[in-house]
């Protein structure tokens, strides 16, 4: 059998790309102020963020919030168990703001309730640690950003590929130009899946409060396929694919760049497979595109996204990742597989790093909020500062419009509207329902 010639880098030193970028953050704990601390959101995601500001030594957990009575009784219960602390519990994010005051505010709700607790929890004087993405629609993450920037808070956004060693390592590979001139970069994340059958409707479960979790967003009939856990793949309340995995890569490119928009945004796809949308009194299945194909003309280069869900992607090494195509070769970054760099001169090797991720969830949250804790510190922008996250939360939204619309749309990205399109820029935004009022921008 031959063994392809492939360099294995398990280091960053033997890459030639020392992870130098993020030098000041450690991750033990260290003497330090400790922070009133709340959660808001306290599912199986906004626990694991949690779970890290405990560890960390610096929180006294001293509220959490949920319109689901069950999770909010089970993560109390958690919280005393690993810490000993013994957080009140509140439904109301506004009365737990209020009565609370707590100095860090952790964010871990669906994506349409993130800007507006975001808001309130800066506007009260908290720091905010925000999970992705900044917001449902593109005026909520301006409004969140005008907030940001009266405040002064520190809000650090979830963007946890930021401080990934080997997204960093990446980064400076692709920055020294050793993939030489990229052109073209093509971003992903596939899954396996069929077509969707209808789910009943139900009463919501005892406890939970379905009006207040729907919240600014359209009320529809609850559905074990939205919550827990569903959202995503429900318009209403996220942005399918595109706005979820989307997010993150799309924020890579922009990291790797130094560009801030595209000038062009073109989006199509569908469910062919997954079948049409349905939603009635009785039934409903999600309502995001089963695939996706979106197209992004920057300046300097044009970046691709493409998701599906069936075929899985057996015919391709990848399933989840970004290809830089450059001069010299080509770049994929991944997940659990790190990055792996292919030169175009089949005489040199292939190198390779591999990832380094906590588990059981592979993710790099511990650095993140050990970056939190250092930017509240030392009074400096974290390293997913709501600034880069606003632009990388963004432009997913954009393909999500120009899908909607079904034509190609052009970015006035120092103005944040569409060029000469009404009807576009109307997406910008939404009308929140009853007693909801949408922020300020």
């Amino acid at each position: 059998m031959n063994v392809p010639r492939r360099h294995f880098l398990k280091s960053s030193a033997g890459a030639g790309v020392a992870f130098t970028a993020f030098p000041f953050i450690n991750t033990a704990a260290e003497p330090g102020r400790t922070f009133r601390t709340a959660l808001i959101g306290s599912g199986w995601w906004g626990k694991n963020i949690l779970k890290e500001a405990m560890e960390a030594r610096r929180s006294k957990v001293v509220a959490l919030c949920d319109v689901d009575a069950t999770t909010l009784e089970n993560a109390a219960e958690q919280v005393k168990d690993l810490s000993g602390d013994q957080p009140k519990t509140y439904k109301d994010y506004r009365e737990l703001l209020e009565k609370e005051k707590p100095e860090i505010v952790i964010i871990g709700t669906p994506d349409h309730w993130h800007a507006l607790p975001a808001i309130a929890a800066l506007k009260a004087g908290a720091h905010v640690y925000l999970e992705k993405p900044t917001a449902h629609t593109v005026n909520e993450s301006k409004a969140l950003l005008r907030v940001a920037r009266e405040t002064g808070r520190v809000l650090q956004v979830g963007l946890h590929r930021r401080i990934g060693p080997h997204h960093a390592s990446a980064m400076k590979f692709l920055r020294e130009e050793k993939a030489g001139k990229v052109g073209m970069v093509r971003l992903f994340a596939h899954g396996g899946g069929g077509r969707e059958t209808p789910k009943p409707n139900s009463e919501p479960p005892d406890g939970l409060d379905w009006n207040f979790w729907c919240g600014p967003a359209p009320l529809r009939p609850f559905n074990s396929k939205i919550h827990p856990g569903g959202f995503r793949n429900f318009l209403d309340y996220a942005n399918g694919t595109l706005g979820d995995w989307g997010v993150h890569w799309l924020d890579q490119v922009l990291w790797w760049s130094g560009e801030n928009y595209p000038k062009r945004v073109f989006c199509t796809g569908g469910r062919p497979i997954s079948g049409p949308a349905i939603l009635n009194d009785r039934e409903q299945t999600s309502d995001a595109p089963d695939h996706q194909v979106a197209v992004f003309e920057f300046e300097n280069f044009t970046c691709t996204w493409e998701h599906r869900k069936f075929a899985d992607n057996r015919a391709e090494k990848h399933k989840i990742g970004a290809y830089f195509y450059g001069t010299k070769g080509t770049l994929h970054i991944g997940w659990r597989d790190g990055w792996t760099f292919h030169p175009a001169n089949d005489r040199d090797p292939v190198l390779h790093e591999d990832s380094q991720l906590q588990e059981p969830d592979g993710h790099n949250i511990k650095l993140l909020w050990a970056d939190f804790l250092n930017a509240i510190d030392a009074k400096r922008p974290p390293v997913s500062h709501i600034e880069a996250a606003h632009r990388s939360s963004t432009i997913p939204l954009l393909g999500m419009i120009s899908w909607r619309l079904g034509r190609s749309l052009a970015w006035d990205g120092a103005r944040e509207e569409f060029t000469g399109d009404p009807e576009a820029n109307k997406l910008l935004g939404r009308t929140y329902r009853s007693p909801w009022e949408y922020p300020a921008v």
